[in-house]
């Protein structure tokens, strides 16, 4: 049987495995990371960081750059379109312990692409080296990219792009295996994946709709040495030692409504303690959907839920349920 999790070399950084979780804005902060890593994941990617904000000194994208010791080994996202500002949230991200710097060249959010940022990078693929070297010269850690095989389905830019990555020093390339108008739904598209990852000699991660270990074989199978896992992580953030062991031959344990709430109760009580119990409750909420589900009543509860203000009501809530 082919070993397909195992540890992964990233320039001069080697993650303890390479099933990673991957950057979602308004979601993996530092307590989901933190939670990730005990659920399996080899590196956590944060939320991304606007690099024109730190440039500019904002205080809430500095504290977004700040981690600790549970969320390590991280991987921090900028973007941008400007080589002085990259290198700059380059440096604020290392100088804050990140252990890789990401460049994020696919969301395909309209605010983040008319700030020339995004998705809209990959139209101009010198423009987006130039961008790419410019943060390898400011850090001593490596340097990825993110991005997506395509922006409209069937016209492929990845393998390009990834070249382009790979000759101005990226260390690996993150590659979302659909178009950028396809967002998150529909199909990998795996051929266009394989032909990236034979692209280039630096490590792809491939991405997007992997949910199980029989999805995540296929993406292997395409030639990638490592994965970004996003969505399915959200309300089961032990989807890593899953797949592992799926990959393994093994029977993962079913993650079960009672020991997903638990697991929820656990994740709003770290954001409390982070970001005070106004606002960590009310980052909670964002993914109450993903939580609160499959049993009896589930849409009641997340109505109940969500009306919630303060800590302790919520544990009286989700101690009255029954599965």
């Amino acid at each position: 049987m082919t070993a397909w999790v195992h540890e992964l070399k990233i320039g001069s950084f080697t993650a303890p495995n390479n099933l990673w979780l991957a950057p979602m804005a308004g979601v993996t902060d530092g307590p989901f990371r933190a939670l990730c890593l005990r659920g399996g994941a080899g590196v956590v990617c944060a939320e991304m960081v606007s690099a024109h904000a730190v440039h500019y000194g904002n205080a809430r994208s500095r504290r977004m750059l700040q981690v600790d010791a549970r969320e390590k080994p991280v991987s921090m996202q900028i973007f941008g379109s400007d080589e002085q500002t990259i290198a700059e949230a380059a440096l604020a991200a290392e100088a804050c312990g990140a252990d890789v710097i990401d460049i994020n060249a696919g969301c395909p959010v309209k605010k983040i692409n008319k700030a020339g940022a995004g998705c809209v990078l990959m139209k101009d693929p010198v423009h987006l080296g130039r961008l790419v070297a410019a943060a390898v010269k400011a850090v001593k850690v490596p340097v990825t990219l993110k991005t997506r095989i395509a922006l409209k389905r069937g016209v492929l830019l990845g393998a390009e792009i990834a070249r382009v990555a790979e000759s101005e020093g990226a260390a690996a390339v993150a590659m979302h295996a659909r178009a950028a108008e396809d967002v998150h739904s529909g199909e990998p598209d795996l051929e266009a994946l394989a032909h990236v990852c034979a692209a280039v000699k630096i490590p792809v991660l491939g991405n997007g709709g992997i949910t199980d270990g029989a999805v995540a074989e296929q993406f292997f199978k395409a030639g990638c040495a490592g994965l970004l896992i996003g969505r399915a992580a959200v309300g089961n953030p032990y989807i890593f030692r899953d797949i592992a062991q799926a990959l393994n031959g093994q029977t993962p344990a079913p993650m079960g409504p009672a020991r997903r709430v638990q697991i929820y109760l656990e994740l709003i009580e770290e954001n409390v303690l982070r970001y005070g119990e106004k606002i960590g409750i009310g980052r909670s909420k964002k993914t109450a959907g993903y939580w609160l589900r499959d049993f009896p009543n589930a849409a009641e509860v997340r109505g109940r839920f969500v009306r919630l203000e303060q800590l302790a009501d919520i544990r009286s809530l989700f101690a009255g349920l029954t599965f």
